[in-house]
């Protein structure tokens, strides 16, 4: 097996190169004058895997490249951030199922895809290939053993999140719960943890992606107000826009850490054997 890349996802690569023992494949990217994206890789095996997060449009079409480029071998997809994945529903006439529509085109040429930690597993039936969901919640739970925090309390943002957290939570035997907005009056609102005090312990919130950080910077405040001792922040897509890093920052969270599916300087958890387990596991089956 070679492994080839598209350019935001160049670390990840070769990261899951070297857990598999496989060779990494040199590509070039470039633009031409009127903007349309370029794409050449080196020589490939009767089997390849691509690696490529669809962080933007060019990443998406240099996906599409790169599949088309190593048509002549057994190509396996690893999409560790699925953009376009949110918009999994129509929400009103006219408006496509975006999920669907980027499914589809991926699915094209490829035997086999693998996402990780996708915003909703229902996208997976959009593929028409088999589609595999790849948790990282053990290598954020192993990067908050790291941390050494004293007791610390893993919340989710929400309830929709409350099954990623107590995984996360699962892996050090630390308390999970999950936070609950009440709204108090016509303007005032609380948030708060359901069921556990956060008084004196250190609050690690996760979840699947960090995006503007709006809410997150919100209940962080107010968990401060609470008692906390202190704020963490961990996902596993670490898109940051719009400022959100800083956000964060100013609202008090004392640290903020993502994985490689979205390469930033907030990197510092590896999907990498996640994604080479799950790949060996079925090159088994």
């Amino acid at each position: 097996m070679r492994i080839i890349s598209t350019e935001r996802s160049q670390v990840l690569a070769a990261r899951v190169a070297g857990k598999l023992g496989a060779s990494l494949v040199e590509a070039k990217f470039n633009r031409f004058p009127d903007g349309e994206l370029y794409f050449k890789c080196g020589k490939l095996d009767d089997e390849t895997l691509i690696v490529s997060s669809i962080v933007n449009n060019d990443m998406f079409v240099q996906t599409l490249l790169a599949i088309d480029a190593a048509d002549q071998s057994r190509i396996t997809l690893v999409v560790p951030y699925l953009g376009y994945s949110r918009q999994d529903r129509r929400f009103s006439p006219g408006e496509p199922i975006s999920a669907r529509a980027v499914a589809r085109a991926l699915s094209t040429g490829i035997e086999r895809i693998y996402v990780v930690n996708i915003h909703d597993p229902g996208v997976q039936g959009y593929f028409g290939v088999p589609a595999e969901n790849i948790s990282i919640a053990p290598a954020i739970g192993g990067y908050i053993g790291d941390l050494r925090l004293k007791n610390p309390l893993i919340l989710a943002p929400d309830e929709g999140a409350a099954a990623f957290a107590a995984d996360v939570a699962a892996i050090g035997g630390w308390d999970c719960d999950h936070l609950e907005k009440t709204r108090l009056s016509g303007e005032e609102v609380r948030i708060a943890p359901k069921t556990i005090d956060v008084t004196g312990r250190e609050v690690v919130i996760v979840d699947d992606i960090i995006s503007t950080g709006g809410t997150l910077a919100t209940a962080a405040c107010m968990l401060q107000e609470q008692g906390a001792a202190s704020i963490h922040a961990a996902c596993v897509h670490g898109v940051f826009t719009s400022g959100a890093y800083t956000r964060l920052r100013a609202a008090g969270v004392s640290s903020i850490v993502s994985s490689d599916t979205y390469e930033n300087a907030s990197s510092f958890i590896s999907a990498a054997s996640a994604i080479a387990t799950a790949i060996r596991e079925d090159a088994h089956n």
